[in-house]
């Protein structure tokens, strides 16, 4: 009897401590991905990948986060966020559309309308095409992608949308999230000369400095930004990054999401700089797995979903707490 009250003690000090727990104000859970590169024979085992990614995050609310954070289970993420590299060939003869054709059918817009059963948030990388009108071959990614922009402005989503119809900021919760496509700059470095009209910026940095000023200066909310590109670009030059980094040092960053490169969990501050360490999550390639992110009041928890050859699996764990905003 004495071992039965001791345990009906503890059960009730653990439900009245669930019950005395202050809700959290700020509980957001995505997926963030990046390079699906999709290409022309819809039975590669690329394209087969990237299918089966998109079924295990249908289904990563059944799951549990890893046990470096804490087990427990996963909310229903609120949407999908692609970074660019979308397709193979952003201007290929015969091939472009029909790449572009299998991303949208798996992918969808509105978690109604693909295999994906989230709302989709997307931006261009340097896969997927020039700008609108200097494509060769009759089809222009770009212009899809300002298409499914106006959609989502249609539906509600964004907060802003700049001019040129690509790079946009919307809120989930009060979150604030910016797109900015390729890499955050105006325009290519001087000093770069690689492929100078694939790789063009399209104004990104001024959009986005414009948006963080009038969606989040001042305001303790976090910001999440949006690219295809790292710190590790060749053709996204260094004296860019520092000026990038000077722009949204005054902001409190949760984390700038990229692809590109190879997947992991990162942080960049330029040499010399007295402005805080960005946080940087490089979300790898689809075809391989995907990260699931949870925002909280104060904390920002991630981990990369992989499939290996005994199924899935997590890898990197990340669990930090919220930058502060810098004094302006």
């Amino acid at each position: 009897m004495l071992h039965l009250n001791s345990r009906l003690a503890r059960l009730a000090a653990i439900l009245l401590l669930a019950v005395s727990a202050p809700a959290l104000a700020r509980d957001l859970t995505f997926i963030v991905t990046s390079d699906s590169h999709y290409i022309t024979d819809d039975q590669s085992e690329r394209n087969q990948s990237v299918r089966l990614s998109i079924e295990e995050m249908n289904a990563i609310d059944q799951r549990t986060w890893p046990e470096a954070l804490g087990g427990g289970p996963i909310t229903r993420p609120r949407a999908v966020f692609i970074n660019g590299d979308i397709i193979d060939d952003g201007d290929k003869k015969g091939e472009t559309a029909l790449q572009w054709g299998y991303y949208v059918r798996d992918f969808g817009l509105t978690g109604k309308d693909g295999l994906l059963q989230y709302p989709v948030f997307d931006g261009y990388g340097n896969h997927d095409g020039p700008p609108v009108g200097a494509e060769k071959h009759g089809f222009s990614m770009q212009a899809k992608l300002k298409e499914r922009n106006l959609r989502r402005q249609e539906l509600g989503w964004l907060k802003e949308l700049c001019p040129k119809g690509l790079h946009y900021s919307f809120d989930l919760d009060d979150v604030h999230f910016v797109q900015v496509n390729i890499y955050p700059a105006d325009t290519q470095n001087a000093k770069i000369r690689y492929n100078r009209v694939w790789h063009d910026p399209q104004g990104a940095l001024t959009f986005l400095k414009s948006s963080l000023e009038k969606h989040a200066a001042g305001k303790d909310r976090p910001v999440v930004i949006l690219s295809h590109c790292g710190f590790d670009t060749d053709w996204w030059h260094p004296e860019d990054w520092a000026v990038f980094h000077a722009a949204v040092a005054p902001y409190p960053v949760a984390s700038y999401f990229c692809g590109h490169t190879g997947t992991g969990i990162l942080k960049y501050k330029p040499e010399g700089s007295a402005g805080p360490e960005l946080p940087v999550v490089n979300t790898g390639q689809t075809a391989k797995g995907f990260f699931v992110v949870r925002i909280t009041d104060d904390r920002i928890l991630a981990a990369y979903r992989i499939r290996e050859a005994a199924g899935w699996k997590w890898k990197f764990p990340m669990d930090r707490p919220l930058t502060p905003p810098a004094s302006k």
